[in-house]
């Protein structure tokens, strides 16, 4: 689900347009007291004298903005496609996939923007067969169906009462907040409201009116460690939408978008639906995975990438909701079939009913070999014993050999070096990368900070690219070895996610450690110095 994989809470985000060396702490090189992952390093002092091979990065999501600044010179395009002439020219199943292409979108242009979650789909499909039953009326091949039914039911009418509750207390706030904001501006003239600029008016201000207001709104900046009021109300509005999201589409079991697809959404054989539209009717989280892999380096705009020779292809896939199995597997299969070397995947859910065709295409793409990259989740809960989809082994048990999982780690090597939110697991979680207060684009040719496993991935994924790229006969396993073998281990004692129980970091992964792109081309160096010397 999209908007669980970007972490939401109050004063989050930030519109600061600083250089990318301020804004950009991941790139930086770790020290004791910061774990980044060391690009600018990597640059200057092990790739100085190197060319790259353009590597092709998939990321599947819920949308691109195509037109950004950062991101239209690194965006993948379809050489055999002619654009808009309404012919799959390339003859690969899918017409006009100029930069990629829509699984959830319609032929008519139409886009699916919200969709409900796993759980109230599964309601909706056995509501009909078991509502007003009672268990022990059934065969005992039906109970184990009929107590899943219970549960989905129960699950659904919680959720839905819950986030509404929430949704009707914060939007009263939200609105408040962003009235009064507006009326102080125009009361005082300024063009921002900042906590240095409430404070000096608050000193000064004998208007007895304005003070309470004013007095307010630098309180709740305060609290929340929020410097700017346009920051504050614009993460205000974006929680207001999500908790009506979730109320009204996500836990609504009378909403159903798929029709806008027009395919049989049970028929995970079906391939030829949906449109090119990779821009969709919300870009914003795509748009900031994008930018975190492949930013264009080289146009002095706004952020940086970790790659500087990736194309990014466009899957969408992703809505505001929970993603469906088959378009999953779907956009897997495009992907590789597309040339894609490495895929970056920052969604997840609790359920997979059709997790078999999710598989077969993880297994296709091992075949071809492409590597994954997943994003653990933002649960705070441990993945070795708790369900999270797609899951980083396949149902027999086995460990998928070509996919990484990440968790989210933030800058301070304190014990806040874990990220609150972020799943973790000794056995299924590979390992650690930047995911909090990450800078990148988002749409409309604008940067902001986000939160979430779903920043991680892209981090992991650029690092692939990069070696990928500039060491180019490397396979998906040399890649996946590197990469977990080079990662900076700490053993910091710090706060396990959802708990205030302290911890061992390195006990949080398999690895133990934080990615670090100067560590791992360093040892594909030595490798390939090794493998010439023989």
């Amino acid at each position: 689900m999209k908007k669980i994989l970007l972490w939401a809470s109050v004063g989050l985000s930030t519109m600061a347009t600083a250089s990318a060396q301020e804004t950009q702490w991941y790139l930086r090189d770790k020290t004791d007291k910061t774990a980044g992952i060391s690009v600018d390093k990597t640059y200057s002092e092990l790739l100085a004298n190197r060319k790259p091979t353009p590597v092709l990065v998939a990321v599947i999501d819920g949308g691109i903005d195509t037109s950004h600044v950062d991101l239209k010179r690194v965006l993948w395009t379809n050489p055999k496609e002619i654009p808009g002439n309404g012919i799959d020219d390339d003859k690969n199943g899918y017409i006009d996939d100029v930069h990629g292409w829509n699984f959830i979108g319609g032929k008519d242009g139409r886009n699916v923007s919200y969709e409900t979650v796993e759980i109230t789909r599964m309601y909706n499909k056995l509501k009909p067969k078991y509502e007003g039953k009672d268990r022990k009326s059934l065969k005992p091949a039906e109970q184990k169906e009929y107590d899943l039914y219970v549960k989905a039911k129960a699950d659904v009418e919680k959720n839905r009462a819950q986030y509404k509750s929430q949704y009707d207390g914060i939007h009263g706030f939200y609105t408040q907040y962003a009235t009064a904001v507006d009326a102080i501006k125009q009361a005082l003239n300024v063009p921002k409201l900042d906590t240095a600029t409430l404070a000096k008016v608050l000193d000064t201000l004998s208007n007895q009116s304005l003070r309470r207001p004013v007095g307010g709104i630098l309180q709740v900046l305060r609290q929340q460690g929020v410097a700017d009021a346009e920051v504050m109300k614009s993460e205000l509005g974006k929680y207001d939408d999500q908790l009506k999201t979730r109320a009204e589409y996500n836990y609504n079991p009378d909403f159903d978008s798929r029709s806008i697809v027009g395919d049989n959404p049970d028929d995970v054989t079906q391939r030829d639906y949906g449109n090119a539209d990779i821009n969709g009717p919300d870009p914003d989280h795509g748009t900031h995975v994008a930018g975190i892999i492949g930013a264009d380096r080289t146009n002095n705009l706004g952020v940086m990438g970790i790659s500087d020779a990736v194309m990014i292809m466009g899957v969408r896939a992703v809505p505001n909701g929970d993603e469906r199995d088959k378009d999953v597997a779907n956009a897997i299969r495009y992907a590789v079939d597309n040339g894609a070397k490495i895929i970056n995947m920052s969604f997840g859910k609790d359920y997979s009913p059709q997790r078999k065709a999710v598989e077969d295409a993880e297994r296709y793409a091992l075949s071809k070999g492409v590597l994954m990259v997943h994003a653990a989740g933002n649960d705070g809960k441990d993945i070795d014993t708790a369900m999270n989809y797609p899951s980083p082994r396949f149902e027999d048990g086995a460990s998928i050999p070509n996919v990484i999982t990440v968790g989210a780690s933030a800058e301070p090597i304190s014990p806040d070096l874990v990220a609150s939110f972020s799943n973790y697991g000794k056995r299924d979680v590979d390992v650690f990368a930047p995911g909090k207060e990450i800078y990148s684009t988002v749409p409309g040719s604008k940067y902001e900070n986000n939160n979430g496993t779903s920043m991680a991935s892209p981090v992991v994924a650029g690092v692939a690219a990069v070696l990928k790229s500039y060491f180019p006969k490397l396979t998906y396993a040399d890649i996946k070895r590197i990469i977990l073998a080079s990662a900076t281990p700490y053993h910091t004692k710090v706060r396990r996610p959802e708990s205030s129980t302290m911890v061992d970091f390195a006990t949080l992964s398999k690895t133990g450690g934080v990615v670090n792109l100067y560590e791992a081309v360093k040892l594909a160096l030595a490798e390939e110095k090794g493998k010439a010397g023989k």
